[in-house]
């Protein structure tokens, strides 16, 4: 067996077996070394490849794939720093426990450490951001090396989503030449490698039983819902949130706000009230029980470290720590819809909190919600591009929010609602980077996409929508353009002016709708309400890319917040003594 089909047929079992495991999905960056890769894939019946011609770009397009279909998703690159093009969006899927398989070509042995070409160190290239890393021999032909290769790939996609899901990182080694040999005979034939069996892990009665007894006596208490992604949460919380009385606070990424399951007990404004002291000393609880990760929330951050007598509990699907307030935590490993349905069942009138407690949060959170929402007619505003999406988008669709204010606007703008809308963010690693291209990701499967972006994360990112043209793909962009890093602007820096538009505020004074027209976009400015709505609703009905463009001021921006805050204060504080 000559050189060429010992490749072809090495490279091809290890493909069949990555299909055979469950992966469909794989996004290419074009390159040489990778070739036997990089056609394997476009060869093979199973697999829907995708090219994306910038590796950064390419890396954040395969996490938002993964993170709407939540299955594995194949990255294939070239030799050198090509790989290391990857890494910011390999830490982002690490820290948002997205399922990865990365698949990176590189010189043999012999070139390595030599001088050659496109060769770097690639062992270990990701460190501890990667779940496993192998390096996987080079190509052999007896059937033992065939079983080897396929064996792996089996294992990579296993490591890859069970567990806490995260990426892990497969070296490649290929020597010359390297375009593989299609005219060979069974070349996808099945493999019958047997993946692990594995189940989630639940809680049993003995630990149900202990957590009962720790809130004996303790009748106020929280449920907290941090970013997760079980979508049967929802109804488990929401049933014993109202066995219990006791009020949700729901993180818009939490998958909770919105769909078909009840919602009475879920308080969407816990930040904006949680912003005034006087208020946090009101509403301490005796006891919280959170699932998933921390909220995004600032000030319920802040306020849990102030809780030292508070008794915490933080549900986890497998093992970690997602904990940085620093205050006492028991933390529990199973399944959380389970738990929830074992409390449910469990729980008796001893742990039913007052109902006084549930409706002053309830009363509360009206009271802010009704002001939070109610808006100018005229002037448009960074928060309420926010609540007037929600009106706007489709069911069955996603709403991809960019970090710094946009994910924060989320948060205190976005209402529960029943459509079936998912918010989706990179709230990993929470960089800027690669947030046009996850977006992009998330949509190749037909489902409607709204990224909300600030001006400089869209920039960060536009060889992003590179994909959108090359795939026909639909995405509405509603970018808020306030000249350069609005989030700033309520940062300690702001009080320094002599640096501060240098170093952080960065005004780019950039013209989008030329980038827009670069990549065959519609783009549209607006400066009043009803052009925002036609706008966004045009965007929905047509194909391809849509860019909304809303210019805003940051001073504006931040009087409006801070207003917006004092007022709520000022309003519950009458309420709570009257």
């Amino acid at each position: 067996m000559d050189h060429t089909e010992t490749m072809t047929r090495y490279i091809a079992a290890f493909i069949q077996s990555l299909v055979e495991a469950g992966l469909k999905d794989v996004v290419i960056s074009p390159g040489s070394r990778s070739t036997p890769l990089a056609m394997t894939c476009a060869e093979h019946p199973e697999v829907n490849h995708w090219v994306n011609l910038d590796e950064r770009s390419a890396g954040f397009f395969a996490l938002g794939i993964a993170k709407e279909q939540q299955l594995p998703v194949a990255l294939i690159c070239t030799s050198g720093t090509a790989a290391a093009n990857y890494y910011p969006a390999i830490v982002e899927a690490y820290y948002s426990r997205i399922p990865l398989v990365v698949l990176t070509a590189d010189r043999p042995h012999e070139l390595r450490d030599t001088g050659a070409p496109q060769a770097i160190e690639q062992i270990k290239l990701y460190g501890d951001y990667v779940k496993w890393f192998h390096d996987l021999a080079l190509p052999e032909a007896q059937p033992s090396m065939l079983n080897y290769a396929a064996r792996t790939a089996a294992r990579a996609v296993h490591e890859a989503e069970h567990g806490n899901s995260g990426p892990v990182h497969i070296n490649i080694p290929l020597r010359e030449p390297l375009v593989p040999d299609f005219t060979l005979s069974e070349l996808w034939k099945p493999l019958a490698i047997e993946p692990p069996l594995t189940g989630k892990r639940k809680l049993g009665e003995q630990e149900v039983e202990w957590l009962l007894k720790q809130l004996d006596g303790k009748h106020n208490g929280l449920l907290v819902v941090g970013p997760q992604t079980d979508p049967a949460l929802g109804a488990s919380v929401d049933e014993l949130a109202t066995k219990c009385n006791l009020p949700v606070l729901a993180d818009p990424l939490s998958g909770i706000r919105a769909g078909q399951h009840g919602k009475a007990n879920i308080i969407e404004t816990y930040d904006a009230i949680l912003k005034s002291k006087r208020l946090k000393e009101a509403l301490r609880p005796d006891f919280i029980i959170r699932f998933g990760a921390m909220p995004i929330s600032k000030a319920y951050l802040q306020w849990l470290q102030t809780l030292d007598e508070t008794n915490q509990i933080v549900v986890e699907s497998e093992a970690g720590y997602r904990e940085p307030s620093g205050t006492q935590t028991t933390f529990l490993y199973g399944d959380s819809t389970n738990l929830c349905e074992m409390l449910s069942s469990s729980m008796d009138e001893q742990h039913k909190s007052s109902g006084e407690w549930l409706e002053k949060w309830q009363s509360m959170n009206r009271t802010a919600k009704d002001f939070l929402l109610t808006k100018s007619d005229r002037e448009l505003n960074e928060g309420h591009v926010v609540s007037e999406l929600s009106s706007l988008m489709p069911e069955e669709s996603i709403l991809f929010a960019g970090n710094s204010m946009p994910i924060r606007d989320v948060d205190t703008f976005f209402m529960t609602t029943p459509k079936n809308i998912a918010i989706m963010a990179n709230r990993g690693g929470n960089g800027i980077d690669g947030v046009t291209s996850a977006a992009l990701g998330a949509g190749v499967y037909g489902k409607p996409v709204t990224l909300l972006i600030g001006d400089l994360s869209f920039f960060h990112d536009m060889n992003g929508l590179m994909a959108a043209k090359q795939y026909g793909l639909n995405l509405t962009v509603v970018l808020i353009n306030n000249d350069g890093g609005g989030i700033f602007s309520y940062l300690p820096q702001a009080a320094h002016p002599k640096h501060f538009q240098s170093l952080f505020e960065t005004p780019m004074g950039l013209d989008f709708k030329k980038a827009v027209e670069l990549y065959d976009g519609s783009y549209h400015s607006v400066d009043n309400w009803d052009a925002f709505d036609n706008a966004v609703r045009a965007s929905y009905h047509g194909e391809g890319l849509h860019v909304v463009e809303v210019r805003t001021n940051k001073a504006d921006n931040v009087s409006f917040h801070k207003a917006k805050w004092k007022t709520i204060e000022e309003m519950l504080i009458q309420q709570l003594e009257g």
